[in-house]
Order: structure tokens, then sequence, then C-alpha cells
């Protein structure tokens, strides 16, 4: 079964509830974790960015087309997306429950899990597509990594990927310290690239459809190691 008729069956098994989509991706695919992990990915990536959206109290076309960018699908799955998008935006229920019943979904349940981290990074392109993150957003950004179980210094360093009021500080975005020398820098820099590429990412259960999380994360470790790299050599 492919990863789209995966999708499809769960929109058709679900009715209006959105827990009733996070209880199908559990029981549907039980016997097939690596489609579980795909499916579970792409329905968190869609609803939790349709509440994230309307946390500002407003849905704009930007934000839409930045969950388009990040969101690759076929023209024939448009209506299947619209329909999960639009039950996640419309539903109820609260996006605390839901992030919970997400977070159940880490296969490893370890502490800034992986594949939970790629979802918040997917959230920040959307806040950020409009120029801005804005308060009530990175508040639901907040919230969501805790849910998460993701410590606040991890949180920190994935937000300086994407928010920089007075400049990106390089050795925040690479995890390191202006008082580490350049050959523990670059030894640091080459294992999150190792860990961050598109590859490792599918590996992790994050569909290719999403490759723009990963080429947003290289794109800022990049920057950050030739930033720092450049200071290094006029010094």
């Amino acid at each position: 079964m492919s990863f789209w008729d995966s999708l499809l069956k769960i929109v058709t098994a679900t009715g209006n509830a959105l827990a009733g989509v996070v209880e199908a991706v559990r029981t549907l695919f039980e016997g097939d974790p690596e489609t579980r992990r795909k499916v579970a990915f792409s329905v968190a990536m869609i609803a939790l960015s349709a509440k994230m959206a309307k946390a500002d109290g407003i849905v704009s076309e930007t934000e839409v087309a930045a969950f388009r960018d990040i969101f690759k699908f076929p023209a024939d799955q448009a209506q299947n997306v619209a329909r999960l998008y639009n039950l996640a935006r419309q539903d109820v229920a609260g996006y605390e429950a839901y992030a919970e019943k997400m977070a159940s979904l880490c296969s490893s349940c370890e502490k800034n899990c992986p594949i939970l981290e790629d979802i918040i990074d997917g959230l920040f392109h959307i806040a950020k597509s409009d120029g801005a993150v804005h308060d009530k957003e990175l508040a639901f950004l907040m919230r969501v990594a805790e849910i998460f179980k993701m410590d606040e210094e991890h949180f920190q360093r994935i937000m300086t990927r994407h928010v920089h009021l007075t400049g990106r500080d390089p050795y925040e975005v690479l995890g390191v310290s202006p008082k580490d020398d350049f050959a523990k820098i670059r030894r640091r820099y080459r294992v999150l690239v190792s860990e961050n590429h598109p590859d490792m990412l599918v590996a992790q259960g994050v569909p290719e459809e999403f490759h723009a999380i990963a080429n947003d994360r290289m794109a800022a470790l990049n920057a950050a190691y030739e930033a720092i790299e450049k200071e290094r050599r006029a010094a």
C-alpha cells in the first residue's frame, strides 16, 4: 500500500472527530510501523499546522501557502489533505489533547524525540511565513514542545534556526560555544549534517513530501557554520 493510499484509508475510516484520526493511525497500521510513522507524521503536521494557523485568530493565505510548501502532495490528493486540514481547523478539541496523542505515537518515547522535533520545525516554517512568529504562535509552539517532552535548551536551538530578531547566533544554531576551538565546532557541524541529512529524516519516518523541512534545517546549519568559519579566518 502506498503512502497516499494509507492517508486515504485514514480519511475514509474516520468521521468528524480528530481524535478518531489519531486512533485510526494507531490501529490501522499496527503491524506496519514504518507506514504508521509516515502517516502519523503527516496527520500531525496537517492537524497541528491548521490549529496553529488559528492561534493568532486568522488563517492567512501565506500560512496555507507555507503548508503547501512543506507538504508536496499530488493534485489528486488535494481533497483528502484539505479534508484533514479543515477537520483540524474546525474541531472543537484543544490542540494540547491532540499533541499528547501524537506524542504517544513516537516509537522511542524518548526526550527530544527526533520525529517530534521535525514536527516542531515544520510548524515554525509555517508560523514565520508571514514575516514574523507572533506571540500566540510562539506560545503554541512552546506548549506543543513541552507536551513532546522537549527540554527548553533543545527548543531554543530549534527556535534560533527560525527566529532571529537581532541576528541569528551561529553558535547557538550549532549548539556550541564561542569559546570552543574550531576543530570541535567542525566536528559538531559534521555530526549535525549527518543527523539531519534528508535521507536520515526519511529513515526516521518523515515522508519525502516534507523535504522542505530538511532543506530549511540544512540551510540554517550550513549558514551558521560558514559564518563561524568566516569569523575565525578573519580573527
